[in-house]
């Protein structure tokens, strides 16, 4: 998770709201990623959707099988999504979305038993460091 950390940092020092992750397979990172919605004019730049495309890319293939996506703030439903279709084994968080999230918060979309693929989560992983660069980012913009 310090890892992810770092890449949320990233995103905060050029004004993007401050989410990073990272894919590891076998105890190495093989995906970084931040937000980078607002430089790329993309909304589909979410930090964990650059992770997955580049541990992608590393491994030579879309499946992630035995991965595990490390990310500081609980994914929303696209990252969900990818999460899913990308056959990630595990998923760590460090903070609640309540706005956004979809993986406890407003949704429980890694949870549904008819999916052909389950998703292990585990939350609440260096969760205060991970809220308080969001609640500094957002506390710097007003």
């Amino acid at each position: 998770m310090l890892e992810a950390l770092k890449e949320a940092r990233k995103a905060y020092d050029i004004e993007e709201v401050p989410i990073g992750a990272v894919v590891v397979k076998d105890g190495k990172v093989i995906g970084r990623g931040h937000n980078l919605k607002e430089r790329d004019k993309d909304p589909t730049a979410h930090a964990e959707i650059l992770a997955i495309r580049e541990a992608c890319e590393f491994l030579g293939g879309w499946r992630l099988t035995g991965c595990e996506l490390y990310v500081t703030i609980e994914p929303c439903m696209m990252c969900c999504g990818a999460i899913y279709q990308s056959r990630i084994a595990k998923l760590v968080y460090g903070s609640d979305d309540p706005k956004a999230g979809c993986v406890n918060s407003i949704n429980h979309l890694l949870e549904d038993d008819r999916l052909n693929h389950m998703v292990e989560v585990d939350h609440g992983v260096l969760e205060s460091q991970c809220s308080q660069i969001m609640k500094d980012f957002f506390r710097r913009l007003r």
